[in-house]
């Protein structure tokens, strides 16, 4: 068995493992165990009462975090002429068309973390799709990745949106920020992702819906927290 890290073993001892905090409780002890030498991300993850091989229980979709989620996206847009302006005015990192789609293709490029799209680039993007599907790349309009409004889009995802989409295990996991935001902002941006998983809850949902919610840090802890205390 390895050995645990003297701060590994510090900050186990500050939790209890069966314990469901309150999420103000919980937040308060991740960022005391988010003690690395570096900026740790904090995450929160659902475990859904669902059964994502239904359609209408493919929960994916995106939201702009109050406070932002403290990662800088890299965004490649694919449109032309008027629309591609619009991109670059907005702060896209990549702004094209044919020769990014050949980059992806035969230099296997991928320095950017979220594509979007006008709707009449998609045909094009659609020949990449069996490189970019598997890397959860592909435009979608359900996250809005895929648009008429280039600009408003990548501004939103400069301003902090992030996206999620339910694993095969209906599983949510989603960014909230890191550990060098405030209590307050972590609070915030934890309340606005519970909120829009109720929110979104498919009609064809039986039973108890959140079956489990814990918030982590990045080589830190994971805390059960008591859905109950969002009431």
């Amino acid at each position: 068995m390895a050995k645990l890290s003297k701060r590994i073993v510090a900050n186990n001892e500050k939790i209890d493992k069966n314990t469901f905090y309150s999420y103000k409780e919980a937040i308060a002890l991740i960022k005391e165990t988010a003690n690395t030498k570096f900026d740790s991300t904090i995450d929160i993850s659902f475990n859904l009462n669902l059964d994502p091989t239904k359609a209408e229980q493919q929960l994916r979709g995106a939201l702009v975090l109050p406070h932002g989620s403290g990662k800088q996206q890299t965004v490649l847009v694919f449109a032309e002429e008027e629309e591609a302006k619009e991109a670059t005015e907005a702060g896209a990192d990549y702004v094209g068309s044919d020769e990014f789609i050949q980059k992806i293709q035969k230099d296997n490029w991928f320095d950017f973390d979220v594509i979007v799209a006008s709707p009449k680039m998609m045909p094009k993007i659609g020949k990449i799709g069996k490189i970019l599907g598997p890397k959860g790349l592909m435009p979608n309009p359900k996250d809005g990745t895929v648009t008429l409004n280039i600009k408003k889009a990548v501004e939103e995802i400069k301003a902090g949106k992030i996206t999620y989409r339910i694993d095969k295990d209906a599983n949510l996991h989603v960014i909230i920020g890191k550990s060098s935001f405030e209590a307050g902002q972590l609070e915030a941006n934890l309340i606005a992702v519970y909120n829009e998983v109720i929110r979104i809850k498919p009609s064809t949902a039986k039973g108890s819906y959140i079956r489990n919610l814990s918030v982590s840090s990045t080589m830190g802890p994971g805390l059960k927290v008591n859905t109950k205390t969002f009431e």
